[in-house]
């Protein structure tokens, strides 16, 4: 058993009918949103308008913006006690939380408990909704959200921005694809297993490759609709490699043309790579690296 999957001392309530699904075992549904955590806000927002996210709402309560294009949310957290713990003081930006879209929140969030995940003490202040998480990689969060219909966990906790598209078409057709994660040396099969026996994400075969930057792992989450599914990467560190650090790395974002995009994109601002080894072509492409850790791919995908 993996030590990412350590059981609880104390026990927990009976599971629900409705979650005995094998392929599905959480109803997971997609991502809700990704989170930054940083002490620079004004730069991180200017770097995601250059990827055609826009400000569309405000925390009521703290330092903390919504940015949203299509259907894809990035939550930058300013908050002096949320920037300082993910970040560990460093002043490059984090990606600190995934939030997961499941059919119950609750009944998810015991589940996973029940198997071993590490939960994290959650503290909401006033007109704060409680959104149960447990620890990921590298000191990051996992998020179990079900209000993303009708009634979202944004009608809540953010008020939005005035004068300003609540919902701003995507850029070329950018969808969410999935995220990028670094892990230690050998630590592949304690991920593997922590993503299988919780939320059973399946990993793909070797030859399925995606993108320009085939390294490490392919896995693919389950969904209750198809067009919700993502891909998550788990990459070891090179042999000489210095930085072995664990952490949610990048982002990936689909989109139909990718020759399209990039020239969308480049046309905001966007910088993306061009060298021998990772450049722009109808596969994939990777933007240069922003305040020192933000970088985003873009691969071919329809949905």
């Amino acid at each position: 058993m993996s030590d990412l999957l350590l059981q609880p001392q104390h026990a927990r309530e009976p599971l629900q009918e409705a979650f005995s699904d094998a392929a599905n075992p959480i109803a997971l549904d997609g991502v809700e949103f990704i989170e930054y955590a940083t002490r620079q806000p004004q730069a991180v927002g200017q770097v995601l308008e250059m990827m055609g996210f826009r400000p569309v709402a405000r925390h009521r309560s703290r330092e903390v913006l919504l940015y949203r294009q299509g259907g894809i949310n990035i939550v930058v957290n300013a908050h002096p006690r949320d920037a300082e713990g993910a970040t560990h003081g460093a002043e490059t930006p984090a990606i600190s939380a995934i939030a997961l879209r499941v059919r119950d929140a609750r009944a998810a969030y015991r589940y996973v408990l029940e198997r071993g995940a590490w939960e994290v003490p959650t503290h909401p202040e006033a007109m704060e909704l409680n959104i149960p998480a447990i620890h990921g990689v590298g000191g990051s969060r996992i998020y179990f959200v079900d209000r993303y219909r009708e009634f979202s966990i944004y009608d809540v906790d953010f008020v939005r921005i005035p004068g300003v598209d609540p919902d701003p078409p995507a850029v070329a057709g950018i969808h969410f694809f999935g995220i990028v994660q670094y892990i230690g040396t050998g630590r592949s099969y304690d991920w593997l297993e922590f993503y299988q026996e919780l939320f059973g994400i399946e990993v793909i075969p070797d030859e399925q490759r995606f993108g320009i930057m085939p390294a490490g792992k392919l896995l693919r989450a389950p969904a209750l609709r198809p067009e919700s599914r993502f891909m998550l990467q788990v990459i070891e560190p090179e042999a000489d490699s210095l930085d072995t650090s664990e952490r949610l790395q990048r982002i990936g974002l689909g989109v139909p043309d990718v020759l399209a995009a990039v020239r969308a994109l480049r046309a905001l601002g966007m910088e993306f790579v061009e060298t021998e080894a990772a450049h722009t072509e109808r596969r994939g492409a990777i933007t240069r690296t922003y305040l020192g850790s933000m970088v985003f791919e873009l691969v071919h995908s329809q949905t």
